[in-house]
């Protein structure tokens, strides 16, 4: 078995379609293959030693590094693979695989052209569709092109003089409707070529005008009351409707292309590159680029796009990009597609940098978990539009019970995670009854009076549970201190995830999954958890105390004592009288054990 760490490797593959490369010692592409899912497809090849044939073993023993492209669906895995393997040939897919090739739709040149599917591309100026990773699929759409536009068949060289000199004659395809005999000039070039142009925009991917012309046939053929052909059509109707219009292949037209993408943050760029041949992906890549100064993207997307070109010695004329570039070159054209084939290779593009994007934030990140908090508190500054950086934030929740027993909670975040020894409870001294306005105004004021008073550095954001009235109220308390101008001061309202800024009747709405609203929420989940937990504590000592003073001889402080002591009411019923005595005097004793000896009866 390999030397090669393939646990660390394998963590960061996805579970998503596409296609993976086996690198050696040598740093030579030595394999590469198709999965639906890449992780359980490259982890197989480590899990089973015992199950492994000898080619396979040897294969995994030399493997030093994987690298991988993700896809979107299984069929382009397919065709990616393929693309990859007729243009690097490594040398144990020679070894362990067949050279299969895929299919082409062709619209021969010729005068009145053919349709007919091949697996050998010549360049005699011919058009090709695909390739087609499932040939079943390829023959629907020319079956299907067959029924709806009448096609010549033959390999007759049907030229103007041929025709005119009446050298052929119509054949059965003719007599059975199939064909409308140009052999004989029963059909005009202009007629024909229209019936052309029409298959070339449904193999171009238009899908929808194969589906309604399929649903047209089977509405006459119902409305003939032919059901059994009508049957035959539905039938292909439901695999047309299953089929997915291409993205990793494109129309065969797009060929010799180049397509980059990028994401950046404060500190890397990644960049990923796509090599266009013939509708098909033959060369792959993503880098990352260390920011130095404050490059703009199109800085960094061109020293790319040159480094891409120089290293897989690029000669296409086009290059598919985001955004416009300014870059002068008389010999390259800049294509910022907005829909089409070009489009979705552009987004194939962007998922791949994304991706991986993401996968070296995270392993940075695990190496210096420092640069999490900073990415995170960064991102918080920029969407919260702060003056200043997150790095110290609070968060206020109340808790009551129908007005009893009121309590406030705060919770502490540094560098975006829980500092618990710097929680607090409040209990509610100034307010009577379910006024949480009040008590919110009550903890704030408390929380930072006593702050300002032990000279302790104010935090950075504080963050309100609840609408706009418990946030005006903690606004008005931080005016009392003279504070308000100092700090930032929002609001989460719980049902719609809502941020409200003081004096703006407008909330914020973040994106469901960004990581400042997760933050806030984690805050808000914390306080909550935290004042709950206090409220319950404080809310069934008062319903034991209650209990116990009713209890004749046992005053509050009596009450109170015992509380201290034992902690609960079962507990002072399990307590021996040697160890109530140390708490109570022998005649209260003797009423506290009649008590309960009565309760219990």
């Amino acid at each position: 078995m390999s030397s090669f760490d393939y646990k660390k490797a394998l963590a960061d593959i996805p579970h998503k379609p596409g296609v993976y490369q086996y690198w050696d010692q040598e740093d030579t592409l030595i394999y590469i293959g198709k999965a639906k899912d890449l992780r359980n497809r490259v982890g197989s090849y480590f899990n089973q030693d015992n199950q492994m044939n000898g080619k396979t073993r040897v294969l995994v023993s030399k493997i030093r590094k994987i690298t991988f492209t993700i896809v979107d669906t299984e069929i382009d895995a397919w065709l990616l693979e393929n693309s990859l393997i007729k243009k690097h040939q490594p040398r144990y897919n020679i070894m362990l695989k067949d050279d299969k090739t895929y299919p082409w739709i062709i619209i021969k040149k010729e005068p009145f052209p053919r349709i007919y599917w091949t697996r050998k591309m010549v360049k005699d100026g011919s058009t090709y569709f695909g390739p087609y990773a499932s040939v079943g699929m390829m023959h629907t759409i020319l079956d299907l092109i067959k029924e709806t536009y009448p096609l010549r068949t033959c390999n007759l060289p049907l030229t103007e003089d041929n025709i005119n000199s009446g050298k052929f004659k119509v054949c059965l395809e003719y007599q059975i409707g199939n064909c409308k005999g140009p052999c004989q000039a029963y059909q005009s070039h202009p007629d024909y070529d229209q019936n052309i142009e029409e298959i070339k925009d449904i193999l171009n991917g238009k899908i929808g005008n194969v589906i309604r012309d399929v649903k047209q046939i089977i509405k006459n053929a119902v409305t003939e009351l032919n059901f059994e052909y009508a049957h035959q059509y539905q039938k292909k109707l439901l695999v047309l409707e299953k089929y997915q219009s291409k993205s990793t292949v494109v129309n065969s037209s797009i060929t010799n292309v180049d397509v980059v993408s990028i994401a950046s943050d404060e500190r890397y760029a990644f960049v990923n590159y796509l090599k266009i041949m013939n509708g098909s992906i033959i060369q792959t890549q993503t880098i990352e680029i260390k920011k130095r100064l404050d490059e703009s993207d199109e800085e960094l997307l061109t020293i790319a796009i040159t480094e891409f070109r120089t290293k897989f010695n690029s000669t296409s004329k086009e290059v598919i990009v985001p955004f416009d570039i300014t870059l002068s070159d008389e010999n390259l054209k800049f294509t910022v597609p907005k829909l089409g084939e070009k489009k979705n290779l552009l987004e194939l593009s962007h998922k791949n940098v994304l991706f991986f994007r993401r996968e070296k934030l995270n392993q940075y990140e695990k190496l210096n978990p420092d640069l999490r908090s900073e990415r995170i508190l960064t991102q918080m500054q920029k969407d919260l539009m702060l003056t200043q950086l997150p790095v110290h934030i609070e968060c206020f929740d109340n808790s009551n019970f129908q007005g009893a027993y009121p309590v406030s909670a705060i919770v502490v975040f540094k560098d975006a995670k829980p500092s618990k020894k710097d929680y607090r409870h409040f209990n509610v001294k100034t307010v009577e009854g379910p006024n949480d306005f009040a008590t919110m105004e009550e903890a704030v004021y408390r929380r930072y009076k006593r702050m300002l008073e032990e000279e302790e550095s104010l935090p950075q954001l504080i963050i309100i549970d609840g609408g706009k009235g418990q946030l005006s109220s903690a606004v008005s308390s931080l005016k009392k201190l003279g504070i308000d101008t100092k700090v930032t001061v929002i609001g989460i309202a719980k049902r719609l995830e809502e941020l409200y800024y003081p004096g703006d009747s407008y909330p914020l709405h973040l994106d469901k999954k960004s990581e400042t609203l997760k933050v806030i929420q984690q805050l808000r989940d914390e306080a909550h958890r935290f004042g709950i937990t206090f409220h319950r504590k404080k809310r069934d000592q008062g319903t034991l105390k209650t209990e116990l003073e009713a209890i004749p001889g046992i005053g509050k402080t009596t009450a109170d004592k015992l509380l201290r002591q034992f902690k609960s009411v079962k507990k002072i019923k399990e307590a021996t009288t040697a160890e109530l005595e140390l708490v109570l005097n022998k005649t209260q004793v003797k009423t506290l054990l009649a008590f309960f000896s009565a309760k219990d009866q």
